[in-house]
């Protein structure tokens, strides 16, 4: 049977001659035209786009490129953190066809033919208002996961579209090719989970009705001497997704920063608005927590029952061998855990992807759009 995708890198600066022989490569892999390529490129790139695209396009016989910039590139099992180079992932899958994703109130939103089941979005951090986008795509597409990244590379981060500079691509799926969305957060709630009994903007007053800086401090107090080691940076606020939940775990949260405390308010400033009746529980985050979300995520439970063709991994800037003391952590374990399938991705300023059934922009993680057949 054909390959259904193919992954491959390039490491090193612009060069025509390995463009075009990683073209042919993915040509020959695939024995047939390749409907979507997704490649992400280090800012280097850039000036020389137009080639890039069109070579991969003309010798790789693909349909469609898309990618942004990117500081560090994956593929594979391996992870080049702020190199040069690029990292490509070729599909050939029906019914893959990119579209400019539109900032709501300001262009049309996404208009599909039929529902989508999954979606891929890589956005401009700088000129993309991703969250508003995501609201409203939650709102028109209940429960349809969307993953993807925020590009990478500074002020010259970039978003491309068959060698057209975009702020946003979307690739809205409904065939019988899907999505899988794996996110894995890196943190673990500590202390209690809470009720917002008073908050303005994104100014939490009171949770269960003592101050929300006092709660905060009854959960760092609770953590033991090697986790309050580790605790400075690392504390963060977890908005539940849905107040449906008895039990809060790992994975139930939108994780979210804590901005600022101040101890005689009471107050406690997170980056997100949260409102009055929700769940809220701080998280703390080191490698060891985030070691074990991973490893909940990847576990046979989460891929049962489907067929990876591929994976494009998404992970957090924050991530990498400097926070797991070892390299290529991420994509190893995607790698080995969807049987060796081919896999491309990039080191993100933002990953996207669904908690709670809600699609969010994400800090500290590792999202991953799992391709697979799906079987009905």
């Amino acid at each position: 049977m054909q390959p259904r995708a193919h992954s491959t890198s390039i490491a090193g600066p612009f060069s025509l001659e390995e463009v075009a022989g990683a073209a042919r490569g993915i040509r020959q892999a695939l024995g047939r035209p390749a409907a979507l390529a997704v490649a992400f490129v280090s800012p280097d790139y850039l000036p020389f786009l137009k080639e890039f695209v069109d070579t991969l396009r003309v010798d790789g016989h693909i349909v469609n490129v898309i990618g942004c910039t990117a500081q560090g590139r994956i593929e594979g099992d391996c992870e080049s953190e702020g190199s040069t180079g690029c990292a490509i992932l070729a599909l050939a899958c029906e019914g893959v066809e990119p579209v400019v994703a539109a900032i709501p109130g300001l262009h049309a939103p996404i208009a599909s033919p039929t529902r989508p089941h999954s979606a891929l979005l890589i956005a401009n951090p700088h000129s993309f208002d991703t969250d508003a986008w995501l609201r409203e795509w939650n709102r028109e597409n209940p429960n349809v996961p969307c993953v993807g990244g925020l590009a990478s590379g500074g002020d010259g981060a970039a978003v491309f579209f068959n060698g057209q500079v975009v702020d946003a691509v979307c690739v809205p799926l409904s065939g019988r090719t899907g999505l899988l969305p794996l996110v894995s957060q890196g943190c673990r709630p500590i202390g209690e989970p809470l009720t917002v009994t008073r908050a303005e903007d994104n100014i939490v007053y009171s949770l269960g009705g003592q101050p929300a800086y006092k709660a905060l401090e009854s959960a760092f107090e609770a953590l033991t001497d090697s986790e309050k080691s580790v605790a400075k940076g690392n504390l963060f606020a977890g908005i539940a997704g849905s107040e449906y939940v008895d039990d809060f775990k790992p994975g139930d949260f939108l994780i979210r920063s804590i901005i600022g405390a101040d101890p005689g308010s009471g107050a406690v400033v997170i980056g997100a608005i949260p409102r009055t009746g929700q769940t809220l529980q701080y998280q703390l985050r080191d490698s060891a927590i985030a070691r074990a979300d991973l490893a909940r995520v990847l576990s046979p439970r989460g891929l049962a029952g489907t067929r990876p063709i591929a994976t494009l991994l998404f992970s957090c800037l924050g991530r990498g061998a400097a926070f797991f003391g070892e390299p290529h952590y991420d994509a190893g374990h995607f790698f080995r855990a969807t049987g060796g399938r081919p896999l491309a991705g990039f080191f993100c300023s933002g990953e996207i992807g669904p908690v709670g059934g809600r699609n969010a922009v994400h800090g500290y993680t590792a999202a991953a759009a799992v391709w697979v057949e799906k079987t009905a």
